[in-house]
């Protein structure tokens, strides 16, 4: 490990940084499909998978991602990145919680590189992490053929221990001292990523986090 080199801050996104969850994005495109019945069909699948996507994703985050970006099979690319701006002013936007700016900010000043790992697709966020003043960025791929989405993330898919072993990889490469650094998460599904840093905090925990945190004498920062 780098004893040496600049320390940073890692963000988990959905959660930590904003309101927002993955089934807000896709629900979002949904809404947008070419024609009422695509609309339709889409719209009502995504609700009507509510409840999987919740029971996969307390079994496992890797379980989830799996089964909740095949919702994406058949989307156009074109489609997709078109309303991705739209995405980001009504849904990203207004989602961002209040001490996020501040948070960010104060960690610039004191020198630390800014980094998001997260679970959201990179098209969807490419306006959020400019507009955050974020240095860097990890997010997932989604894998298209022919213009149109297969439902598939081209590995490796950023969740849980992943997120730990970019971080890893990335503090190697760009001389990041991670005893010095910050990693902050909402999710006991980033306990890996938490745990690799010399700072963790658990920001509007969830149950289990938060009993991690305490446990372990971590700082705990409610950012609404």
């Amino acid at each position: 490990m780098n004893k040496n080199g600049q320390a940073a801050a890692f963000y988990d996104l959905e959660g930590t940084l904003v309101s927002t969850n993955l089934v807000h994005t896709l629900a979002f495109y949904a809404k947008r499909q070419q024609g009422l019945w695509q609309t339709a069909k889409k719209s009502v699948g995504t609700l009507a998978r509510l409840p999987f996507f919740g029971v996969a994703d307390l079994y496992s985050r890797n379980v989830f991602n799996e089964v909740f970006f095949k919702s994406y099979s058949g989307f156009s690319q074109d489609r997709l990145r078109y309303f991705s701006d739209e995405l980001f002013e009504e849904v990203l936007k207004p989602a961002i919680f209040p001490g996020t700016h501040d948070l960010i900010a104060k960690g610039k000043k004191i020198g630390h590189r800014q980094i998001v790992i997260t679970g959201a697709l990179d098209f969807t966020i490419e306006r959020l992490m400019d507009y955050l003043g974020i240095d860097d960025y990890k997010a997932n791929h989604m894998e298209f053929v022919n213009g149109y989405s297969t439902g598939r993330i081209i590995p490796p898919v950023m969740a849980s221990a992943t997120k730990a072993q970019w971080i890893r990889e990335y503090a190697e490469r760009e001389n990041i001292n991670l005893s010095d650094s910050y990693a902050y998460s909402d999710s006991i599904s980033d306990l890996p990523m938490l745990s690799i840093v010399g700072h963790p905090v658990a920001v509007c925990p969830d149950f289990r986090l938060k009993q991690t945190a305490l446990q372990h004498d971590w700082a705990i920062l409610d950012l609404k």
